[in-house]
């Protein structure tokens, strides 16, 4: 007597011996998918752009958390302006000579009519720490859910308005140079700085698999979120995460064969 019997095989060789030898014949008889389950890092409840996947547009403002960061950069500035005008000329390449015998706000009227200017200012500064600075005033907006083109007109407005036409001007002419260059450097490094600290976030501060290194860099790439966050929180943290299964399609992965057994 004869009996088929549909078998799911990933091998041949998953049979015993002794069936082999009782087979009468092998036909194929059509290809099955088995899916693949995978496990996927989800949080229940997102409260942040690093809780969602990466996209250059999508936005959760926090305008309470953007409020306290440029509460912080005013106070800065002020303080800068306060140190600068301490140091001596040539520390500041300010002509203080010049100046002494201005008011504060009659200094700012008479610098900024005469510019913008094409600066002479070291080349370092310029290029390397300008940018930078461009790049934590853009990932201080695009840490509070700023999209890029957002976050892009808050850099501008706070090394172009805050500090080039406002907190320098008290002291020197504009820069071209740092209106263009602060801004649009600072959006290219800002946008690498965001996706490095997705990494770290993603991996609870941990970079390779260190503690130590993942807060470093995190200052490093935002150091202004991070100085805020000590005193109003950080929501990058303790977030609550959760293992989703996910559906992998993978085909060809099981064959189904029609076996003609002999008992």
């Amino acid at each position: 007597m004869k009996a088929q019997v549909l078998i799911l095989l990933t091998t041949l060789s998953v049979l015993p011996s002794y069936a082999l030898e009782q087979i009468d014949s092998v036909v194929v008889t059509d290809t099955l998918t088995l899916d693949t389950i995978a496990w996927v890092q989800t949080v229940d409840e997102p409260r942040t752009l690093y809780d969602l996947p990466y996209s250059p547009t999508h936005r959760m403002e926090n305008w309470r958390r953007l409020t306290q960061n440029t509460t912080v950069f005013a106070l800065a500035g002020l303080a800068t302006l306060y140190v600068l005008e301490t140091l001596p000329e040539d520390a500041t390449a300010w002509n203080k000579k010049e100046l002494r015998h201005m008011g504060l706000f009659e200094r700012w009227r008479y610098h900024a009519k005469q510019g913008p200017v094409w600066d002479k200012d070291n080349p370092v500064f310029n290029y390397v720490l300008h940018p930078y600075g461009g790049a934590v005033y853009y990932m201080s907006a695009r840490s509070c859910g700023f999209n890029v083109l957002g976050s892009l007109a808050y850099c501008t407005f706070i090394s172009s308005m805050l500090w080039e036409y406002g907190f320098e001007t008290f002291n020197e002419v504009p820069s071209v140079q740092d209106l263009f260059i602060t801004p649009l450097a600072g959006m290219l490094m800002g946008e690498c700085f965001y996706h490095i600290k997705r990494v770290i976030v993603a991996n609870d501060y941990h970079l390779c698999g260190s503690w130590f290194l993942g807060h470093l860099v995190a200052w490093l790439v935002d150091p202004l979120n991070e100085f805020v966050s000590l005193f109003a929180g950080n929501p990058c943290k303790n977030r609550k995460v959760s293992m989703t299964p996910v559906t992998i399609p993978s085909p060809n992965s099981r064959l189904a064969l029609n076996i003609n057994v002999t008992f």
